[in-house]
């Protein structure tokens, strides 16, 4: 990875001229001020990096990032709105802090108790590894930790407390949107599953040719029982070699798009109480017997009426955030340094306040 973050570095160069090539003895180059408080070059690529990362995934084309002109090419495509972010989320840090809000030790030691169980990261080398792995200190993580639980007080003290959602703009918003609020389709199923005995030889893991004929002739004569009337349910939990026999091969509800194109596909085309063919598998023969199916429904307002009121209130968080942030930007003493940056900057707030009318 190391490798990578200097590509980064370097194309990033690309982006936020270094004046500091003009003097060594320059360490860091401030980008903009913000009510006093600075952004700097390394903050700026850090964030670059993180963005570049979370949208290439883990695995990292070397070549690509080896490639300038591409990387510039995505640099200059993220940075204005990085740059917002960044700005924006000083700026409501620093009203938090004015309004006193602090992110104590203790709380932070309890943040990261709950966080190393959940991740199983109680081992001390393991968790010092996996900060490591993310370019981080202990001190880097409460600093953005602490900057996080921050800009959540000023959101739902400044915003999310002042906002009510009545009943008739949860209607409206249900109305309008009811496409979200579908029951996919789901389908019941029973199975009967014939495994096939593995045998080693020289080491090796594999299945005779006779030993597939046996399980093949076993699961057509289970089908032929079934077709002439036996229940499924009670040969399943006779011959099946599932852990579903247990149930009398019951699986599921499933949804069908979660289902393998062939399985729904084959699906579709049964009614409830047929029985396929039967199934080859990995681990030897399968039938199934579709039990239920049941066609997409848009769900009623009654059953859905706390979750359309969750998706109202995002909504009108998120507008009444941005009114908030565009405020509260207009008060703010911003310096800017570089001034490509800042003509990056005004086009992304520029091409936002379009979006949003």
């Amino acid at each position: 990875m190391t490798k990578t973050v200097f590509t980064l570095l370097t194309v990033a160069a690309l982006v936020v001229p270094m004046r500091a090539a003009q003097s060594r003895e320059i360490i860091e180059q401030v980008l903009v001020k913000v009510n006093g408080d600075i952004i700097t070059k390394t903050d700026l690529e850090r964030r670059q990096i993180e963005e570049i990362r979370r949208r290439l995934g883990s695995q990292v084309d070397e070549k690509a990032l080896q490639n300038d002109a591409e990387l510039k090419k995505v640099l200059l495509e993220i940075t204005p709105k990085i740059l917002v972010d960044a700005i924006d989320e000083m700026i409501v840090v620093q009203l938090g802090r004015d309004k006193g809000y602090r992110f104590t030790d203790d709380m932070f030691q309890r943040w990261l108790a709950e966080l190393r169980k959940e991740q199983n990261l109680e081992d001390d080398a393991k968790f010092q590894q996996a900060l490591k792995q993310e370019g981080m200190t202990l001190a880097d993580l409460r600093r953005q930790v602490e900057r996080g639980f921050i800009i959540q007080q000023v959101q739902r003290d400044e915003v999310g407390s002042k906002l009510t959602i009545t009943e008739e703009e949860a209607r409206q918003y249900y109305l309008q949107h009811r496409e979200e609020f579908v029951e996919p389709a789901s389908v019941t199923l029973r199975e009967i599953t014939v495994d096939v005995p593995t045998t080693t030889q020289g080491g090796q893991a594999g299945v005779s040719v006779g030993a597939v004929d046996e399980a093949e002739k076993k699961i057509q004569a289970v089908r032929e029982r079934v077709l002439a009337g036996e229940d499924f349910g009670k040969v399943a939990a006779e011959v099946s070699d599932a852990p579903s026999k247990a149930n009398g091969g019951l699986i599921g509800p499933f949804d069908v798009n979660d289902l393998s194109d062939t399985l729904r596909n084959m699906l579709e085309k049964m009614k409830p109480g047929d029985v396929t063919e039967p199934i080859r598998t990995s681990r030897g023969f399968q039938l199934l017997k579709l039990e239920t199916k049941k066609d997409a429904v848009i769900q009623p307002f009654e059953n859905v009426r706390d979750l359309v009121a969750d998706r109202v209130y995002m909504a009108r968080q998120q507008s009444e955030m941005r009114k908030f942030l565009a405020k509260v930007r207009g008060q703010a003493l911003i310096e800017w340094k570089n001034p490509d940056l800042k003509k990056l900057y005004e086009q992304q707030l520029a091409a936002t306040a379009t979006a949003s009318n």
